[in-house]
């Protein structure tokens, strides 16, 4: 027999179960209101433009050029009068007066001899101890070493050893004094004292080679020692001129670049200090080389015969933005004579013809927004004739205004284009200004500060053809 059919059980619900389905509280119209809050969002993106967005720099338009330059100046190797222990009494890389002592000779490490301060020369030696210590730099320690013989040259220089008559060498750049028995190497003129030889201390333009820039086979001789030294045998080196000069090695494409070029602004890595030199191109086997001549700078860098340099010829500086990002957009031009403006010659506005019902004219101050202004013009967005962008401070094709003291008339319908970029900060395309400064095959340096322009930072559309004005792109 067929088994009989079981019926689904009754459910009862009564109007107290239906009150609670239907109750709504806090928690169900917070719910309701995200759900709704996040479909619109929903539907706004997929219907939305998507494209790429550029963020706004600010800067040059290209790097500038480095290069490695190559240092020729005026320098002499000193060479000891006398065999003998060597006590330096000058301070590498810097400046030493004529008639300074330089170093001393005697026959023996240890110095039995002594000289005598007052008060105010100890107080001056206290004076540049203190200084020394407060900005010793403990990744420096070297420092010290130069440090102590500077000193020990201060003192010889109070005590009054370069007031005792000298001998000149016989090279003459330097001078010779018996002393608390010393032979002291006294200087007969200025300089930047080096304590090392790399070779090209007698280099000048006309004898460099190519060669001489190949920085692996580049060699510098410190020259302080322990040791006894000859006669005859160099001491320290010391740069006699201020004048300097750098050689950097040129492709024909650089060269061609620089042909019409005198002075130029230097950048040097090694600090970041930036100088003018003169420039002129030379040939040096046949290759071609940048130099630079310098008349002030040279105790940064007297240490130095390779220089990391950056050449600052791109001088323009703006917003940088690509060249795919600009576009066009027309606007009306009002000659600005018809312009209201107030005690200073600062625009105010327009007197806007109307018309009444009734067929009498009157006019309306109005003041709309300028984008734009030039000798002769100013520029100002178009107003719509369908009632959009109706507000009162917009010009529209076919709008009168009155000349300020005249009678005269000018009829709105010229317009003219300015270029300009599609911002999208707010999540819509709004057209914003720029003035060109200069531009390459990828990009434009446009100005800073332009009246409704760009600032730094602002995420503008990367391809102008693929969105419109009011365009809502995210």
């Amino acid at each position: 027999m067929p088994k009989p059919k079981k019926s689904l059980p009754k459910v009862k619900i009564s109007l107290k179960d239906l009150k609670k389905l239907f109750t709504l509280n806090i928690g169900t119209v917070m719910f309701g209101i995200l759900f709704l809050y996040l479909l619109i969002l929903g539907i706004r993106y997929m219907t939305s433009s998507h494209f790429e967005s550029y963020q706004v720099t600010s800067g040059p338009l290209a790097s500038n050029e480095m290069y490695t330059g190559l240092a020729i100046r005026e320098e002499e190797v000193v060479k000891a009068d006398a065999d003998g222990y060597v006590t330096y009494y000058a301070r590498e890389g810097n400046k030493i007066n004529a008639n300074g002592v330089a170093f001393g000779l005697s026959s023996d490490q240890a110095l039995n001899g002594s000289e005598t301060l007052d008060q105010e020369d100890l107080s001056k030696i206290r004076s540049q101890m203190s200084n020394f210590s407060y900005g010793f730099d403990p990744a420096n320690f070297n420092s010290t070493y130069s440090f102590k013989y500077e000193l020990a040259g201060e003192i010889l220089n109070y005590a009054g050893v370069n007031d005792q008559s000298t001998a000149d060498s016989d090279d003459g750049t330097a001078a010779v004094v018996n002393t608390a028995g010393q032979i002291l190497s006294k200087t007969t003129t200025d300089g930047i004292v080096l304590y090392s030889m790399d070779g090209y201390e007698k280099k000048t333009l006309e004898k460099l080679k190519a060669e001489d820039f190949d920085q692996n086979s580049y060699e510098k001789e410190d020259l302080k020692t322990s040791q006894k030294v000859k006669t005859g045998d160099p001491v320290y080196t010391l740069v006699t001129d201020e004048r300097w000069s750098l050689l950097i090695p040129l492709s024909d494409k650089q060269a061609a670049q620089l042909t019409d070029t005198d002075t130029i602004r230097v950048k040097f890595k090694k600090d970041g200090m930036t100088q003018m030199g003169s420039f002129s191109i030379e040939k040096i086997d046949g290759e071609k080389y940048g130099k630079i001549d310098f008349n002030k700078g040279l105790i940064r860098y007297a240490s130095d015969r390779f220089l990391d340099i950056e050449l600052v010829t791109n001088t323009q500086t703006g917003l940088k933005v690509p060249l795919s990002a600009i576009t066009t957009k027309d606007f009306y031009i009002v000659p600005k004579d018809f312009a209201q403006v107030d005690e200073s010659g600062a625009y105010q506005g327009f007197d806007l013809v109307t018309t009444s019902k009734d067929g009498e004219s009157s006019t309306k101050f109005v003041s709309p927004t300028i984008y734009a202004s030039t000798d002769d013009y100013y520029y100002f967005e178009m107003g719509d004739e369908n009632g959009d962008n109706n507000s009162e401070n917009v010009l529209r094709e076919g709008d009168a205004i009155l000349k300020p003291d005249s009678s005269d008339r000018y009829v709105v319908g010229d317009t003219g284009a300015l270029e300009g970029v599609y911002c999208i900060n707010q999540g819509y395309a709004v057209f914003r200004r720029i003035e060109l400064i200069d531009q390459n095959e990828e990009y434009a340096i446009v100005r800073k500060d332009t009246t409704y322009g760009l600032s730094r930072y602002d995420h503008i559309a990367e391809k102008a053809d693929s969105v419109k004005e009011s365009d809502i792109v995210y």
